[in-house]
């Protein structure tokens, strides 16, 4: 009697059985081998076969479609998972192991549930790294800041995405805290606007200030003409006005933007310093008087 799941539907008087028994095997022997012969033979042809055929024309469908390298990865490998899953099921059922394929179909479901309750965090972040490839919120290269972090996104992958800081720190992320929260993607539009306020003295000419400062931006090299930097009176407190410029630049990610700014900050001072322009600093006045207490004695007087 042939153990429960090992049982073949193969039949006696198939050809391949028939020629294994005419070599001299048993007949339940010659069924098993066939039936190991033709899952083989079925595996490696509909793997083959899809290899050649469905793997190019994937890879023409990300071509035609733009996908880029990180996301054409992950993708690829589903597809060979795919494959390989389908010829393994055909490769089953043409060897007639049917009796296998559902003890592994139920095994395989029960394996699953408890890997799924035992990796639910990798889980969470496997579905999220799928999010950030269909979505893409981010690319390769960008700069981009999240909960108080911030840097330069080097690698994605379908769990963690990797990030390198401005103090050149490596910060492996969880995929789920990318997608959970809110992230600046300061490259995604491709331009960025900057501002800075200047203050300057009541007594000082608003406008002239302001021109100095558009000056200065439009001669500052970094700094694009369109969008035009301009400058607004944004308040006005108790020690001076408040002139806030606004400049954009090109390519955040790969740009000098601090420096950028720093310079246009130092041209506008120095040219406010020539023009007389003055750059108050708050300071306040504290009005009253400490009033001293009279000496108290504490031993005996003279007259004791």
């Amino acid at each position: 009697m042939t153990p429960i799941g090992l049982q073949t539907t193969a039949r006696p008087d198939s050809f391949l059985s028939q020629l294994l028994a005419e070599l001299g095997l048993p007949t339940q022997l010659a069924n098993a081998a066939a039936s190991a012969i033709v899952f083989v033979v079925v595996f490696l042809g509909v793997y083959a076969v899809s290899k050649v055929v469905v793997v190019p024309l994937v890879a023409k469908l990300l071509d035609r479609r733009g996908i880029e390298d990180h996301v054409r990865k992950p993708i690829t490998l589903v597809v060979y998972g795919l494959l390989v899953f389908i010829a393994v099921g055909l490769a089953f059922s043409f060897a007639g192991f049917g009796n296998i394929l559902v003890a592994l179909s139920t095994v395989t479901a029960a394996a699953t549930l408890a890997v799924g309750f035992a990796m639910q965090d990798v889980l969470k972040n496997f579905v999220a790294g799928v999010f950030i490839y269909t979505d893409e919120p981010f690319r390769t290269g960008d700069w981009i800041e999240w909960e108080g972090n911030s840097g330069y996104v080097e690698d994605i992958s379908l769990r963690v995405s990797r990030v390198r800081t401005f103090d050149n720190e490596h910060l492996t992320v969880p995929n789920s805290q990318l997608t959970d929260g809110v992230i600046k993607n300061y490259d995604k539009n491709g331009t960025l606007r900057l501002k800075f306020t200047f203050r300057i003295g009541f007594d000082d000419d608003i406008d002239e200030a302001m021109d100095i400062i558009v000056e200065e931006a439009e001669a500052q090299e970094g700094i694009l003409s369109d969008p035009a930097p301009s400058v607004r009176l944004v308040e006005i407190n108790e020690a001076s006005f408040g002139l806030q410029s606004r400049i954009w630049i090109e390519d955040p990610g790969n740009s000098d933007f601090l420096g950028i700014r720093g310079r246009f900050v130092q041209s506008v001072t120095e040219r406010f310093e020539e023009a007389g322009i003055t750059i108050p600093y708050p300071h306040r006045t504290v009005d009253g008087s400490l009033d001293r207490p009279e000496p108290r004695t504490t031993g005996p007087t003279a007259d004791d």
